[in-house]
């Protein structure tokens, strides 16, 4: 086994030669065709029990070469690039070179080495004050917020429909009077005014009254996630069946009992300026950090990889994706739905992608050139965190070596942040 390196033309590139030699290829495709020959028929031999020779010269003799290659591969190239120690920060770009039988398996791989960061100045640089009050203006909206999430839906028969009334309709679609996909429902329930629907539909059912049928009509937006209805005109047949309005609370002490665990209105009121006041000093906070930051990677020089920010928009689009499946959601479900293509997402990313690569890098810098150690006590308090968030033990945290290692990446990332701030000159 040998890795041959060479520069490419291109700045923190490498091209690495992989040579393995032909016997251990060929232990590869034993491997693949033990775990598959279960799946082969052969004339003349019971399925799967058909030798290597007759599968080979049934099938050809690369039946097994990419199976033997993706098994074999991924651990020769980690192993040659920790015994290496290539800084790689993207993905490898891999190209075979040659692949047969008796003969030594030659790959290449090009990949994006970690570049020089060039720190400009990081103490001393002026940083704008962020502050934000809490008025009384602001605990009367929280309070009136509380309000309408405590409120009553009453019925109304006495009236026609009006702005934010509840009301729940039947209605069906029509596209040049025939009826369109998704553009029926019956018993659907609808806030007017929460501009939930199309332009226009809600505030047409203004004026109705109950067991009222009438037609609307209304232009899909030229945006709409439906290529087939955007920008078309369209009539629906409405039925209003009910009609409901939100009844408000006064809001006094027997509020405050009721919504919290305070016995009078001033104590309340206190308590929402007192978390309001806290959330605006973390806002402050990470706006003051963020800002810091920002001015030192302007600081700073770097000519970035462009693997290193296609790999952390790969870890973008991957977050995205997670979170979609959490809802039950796959990603090219939610793409039609928004009407955009992977390419345009990653496109959309890939400013912030660039942002938080540099950010990483410098931060990263600064951390090597004070030679910043991880916090232990953090990293500790943050597995008893974890521990108790999961119901695991501790110990079990404990062992998990890669969370561990983030921790202690993060802790430093922290006091290199805290670092700027404290030699930073606060200004108006």
């Amino acid at each position: 086994m040998s890795v041959k390196q060479e520069k490419t033309e291109n700045q923190n590139e490498l091209k690495l030669t992989f040579t393995v030699e032909a016997a251990k290829f060929e232990e590869s495709i034993m491997k693949v065709f033990k775990q598959s020959a279960k799946y082969f028929s052969i004339p003349g031999f019971r399925k799967g029990k058909a030798p290597y020779k007759m599968v080979e010269r049934y099938y050809g003799a690369n039946i097994f070469y990419e199976d033997a290659f993706n098994d074999l591969v991924p651990s020769i190239y980690d192993e040659e690039i920790k015994n290496n120690k290539i800084d790689v920060v993207s993905k490898p770009n891999i190209d075979i070179v040659q692949m047969e039988k008796g003969k030594d398996l030659i790959f290449t791989a090009i990949v994006s080495t970690r570049p020089e960061v060039k720190l400009g100045k990081y103490k001393g640089i002026e940083v704008k004050k962020v502050e934000y009050k809490v008025t009384d203006e602001d605990v009367e909206h929280e309070l009136n917020h509380r309000a309408e999430h405590n409120a009553r839906m009453v019925s109304v028969e006495d009236r026609p429909a009006k702005d934010q009334d509840i009301v729940t309709i039947d209605f069906e679609g029509f596209v040049d009077d025939v009826p369109f996909e998704g553009g029926k429902a019956e018993g659907q329930q609808l806030t007017i005014g929460s501009k939930t629907f199309i332009p226009g539909f809600e505030e047409q059912l203004i004026g109705m009254k109950i067991d009222e049928e009438k037609d609307i009509n209304v232009t899909f937006p030229k945006d709409y996630y439906s290529k087939d209805l955007a920008g078309k005109d369209a009539r629906f047949h409405i039925k209003l069946h009910e009609i409901k309005e939100k009844e408000l609370p006064k809001i006094d002490d027997e509020f405050a009992k009721d919504v919290s665990e305070f016995d009078t209105l001033a104590e309340f009121k206190k308590s929402i300026k007192d978390k309001m006041t806290e959330e605006n000093e973390h806002r402050a906070k990470h706006e003051i950090e963020d800002s810091a930051v920002e001015t030192v990677c302007k600081n700073t020089k770097i000519d970035i990889p462009e693997g290193m920010i296609e790999l952390e928009v790969d870890n973008m689009v991957d977050n995205v994706s997670q979170r979609l499946q959490y809802q039950g959601m796959k990603l090219d479900q939610y793409l039609k739905m928004v009407g955009k293509t992977e390419t345009e997402m990653r496109k959309e990313f890939r400013a912030d992608a660039e942002k938080n690569v540099k950010t990483s890098l410098v931060l990263g810098q600064i951390v090597k050139d004070e030679k910043i150690e991880a916090d232990q006590k953090y990293v500790k308090e943050k597995m008893e965190e974890m521990a108790k968030q999961y119901n695991r033990k501790l110990e079990e945290v404990e062992k998990n070596e890669q969370l561990k290692e983030y921790l202690e990446e993060s802790s430093k990332t922290e006091a290199a942040v805290k670092l700027i701030l404290d030699n930073a000159k606060m200004v108006k």
